[in-house]
């Protein structure tokens, strides 16, 4: 039978093994300790082998590596009363690990929080037009207010970006009107376009063909010449006098 006095002494050894392991913490490299001693602040511990009081303190770790949060879809309404569903993700990380652990009770819960009230009330700012061209300029105000706001946190927000906007099926159709009627017109505006062009084209022709001696002589002739090339069987075609006053002078009488 086990004498008495040596179970006492393997239980103190065990509690004290016990006791120191507690001691000593492993901390990698993108974690920092948060240290509270009997309930009080204490410091911050680096990456590495660290000991602490055990009972007395007490060790946190926070991981200081980039977190990427999803935003779940939110209904928003839109400055011109348009209702959609938008989701986003959120980029931040903890650059100061006490205030994480101490100015809020649950840091990512409350980041994802405020990210959520936020995107609703930008968005809300926001009409629908503004909202799927100007998304650049709508996430970095996203992203200010938001870093702003964390700032005593702790937490650093690097990013927000917008990734889907739901749209109403009537919206869509509308918006497939508008892009159609868009096309249309600018096919109007090309096509007028180069019959402008054409009509100037036209009109500079007609003053140098007018201008010059035996242009149009030169460009009837070179119309024959293109009608001739053609499989037609009868051509009928006006002939300008032109063309026949030389031959009419050369025959005309001359002087008694």
């Amino acid at each position: 039978m086990v004498p008495m006095d040596l179970i006492v002494w393997l239980v103190m050894v065990g509690l004290a093994a016990a006791l120191v392991a507690s001691a000593f913490r492993i901390i990698v490299e993108y974690e920092r300790g948060v240290v509270f001693r009997l309930g009080r602040f204490a410091g911050v511990k680096g990456a590495g082998l660290r000991f602490i009081i055990p009972v007395v303190d007490r060790l946190v770790k926070v991981s200081l590596r980039t977190v990427a949060m999803d935003v779940p879809p939110q209904d928003v309404i839109t400055k011109d009363n348009v209702s959609i569903k938008v989701n986003a993700v959120l980029y931040f990380r903890v650059v100061q690990p006490e205030k994480a652990m101490i100015e809020v009770e649950n840091y990512l819960y409350a980041t994802s929080q405020l990210a959520q009230t936020s995107l609703r009330s930008v968005l809300g700012q926001s009409e629908l037009d503004e909202l799927l061209s100007q998304r650049d300029q709508i996430n970095q105000h996203l992203q200010e207010i938001l870093d702003r706001q964390t700032d005593p946190w702790g937490v650093k927000v690097s990013n927000i970006e917008i990734k889907h906007v739901d749209l109403p099926v009537e919206m869509q159709r509308a918006m497939a009107r508008q892009a159609e009627a868009e096309r249309e017109r600018r096919s109007k505006v090309i096509h007028a376009q180069g019959e402008f062009e054409a009509s100037q084209k036209l009109s500079e022709a007609a003053r140098v063909i007018s201008s010059e001696q035996g242009a149009l002589q030169l460009r009837f002739l070179q119309t024959l010449n293109e009608i001739a090339s053609e499989k037609n069987s009868t051509i009928i075609f006006p002939l300008p006098i032109d063309l026949l006053s030389p031959f009419l002078a050369k025959k005309a009488p001359g002087p008694d």
